[in-house]
């Protein structure tokens, strides 16, 4: 594999972000639904209207990992819209961070995250909180490296499916 670059995403990478993110699902979680909860789950949180909306939201950024042109992981960040009452309008959040399965465990999403948390400060961002799915180890020991803690339990909607999903924050 060659080296993954990562760059902001703008407004004409619309297809490119609707397409790695419903991968990177599908290739994650995708056998934990029924087939109509995922499809109507992807039609909805990354289907190409969605991703013009984050990539035209002024308080969202993207950015896009590639490798020879093509997208191999994403992460996607902007004000916190988790469900925790120490929640306030100062606060930002990693909304998701995916990379195909080929690219984890090399450091791509460390420097994805590293991103984040810039841009998350320089826009003032008083704390960065994460949802994490409640049986994601991987991802929640990554963020524990990090500094990371539970802070609170929500429902995930998949379609009619309703996952548990972990509030994290740095104390």
């Amino acid at each position: 594999m060659s080296a993954a670059t990562i760059r902001r995403a703008t407004a004409d990478d619309a297809a490119a972000l609707s397409a790695i993110g419903a991968r990177t699902f599908v290739e994650t979680f995708g056998h934990l639904y029924p087939a109509d909860d995922l499809a109507a789950f992807l039609a909805d949180a990354h289907g190409l209207a969605r991703a013009q909306a984050d990539l035209s939201d002024t308080r969202t950024a993207v950015w896009l990992a590639e490798a020879d042109g093509d997208a191999v992981g994403y992460a996607l960040a902007g004000p916190c819209g988790l469900p925790h009452a120490d929640v306030t309008n100062r606060c930002g959040e990693l909304k998701r961070l995916y990379l195909l399965k080929a690219w984890q465990g090399g450091g791509l999403g460390a420097r994805l995250f590293e991103a984040v948390e810039a841009w998350l400060q320089a826009q003032g961002a008083e704390n960065v909180w994460i949802g994490v799915w409640s049986e994601n180890f991987g991802a929640q020991r990554f963020y524990a490296r990090h500094g990371y803690r539970k802070v609170g339990e929500y429902d995930f909607p998949v379609g009619r499916t309703l996952d548990r999903e972990l509030i994290l924050r740095r104390p």
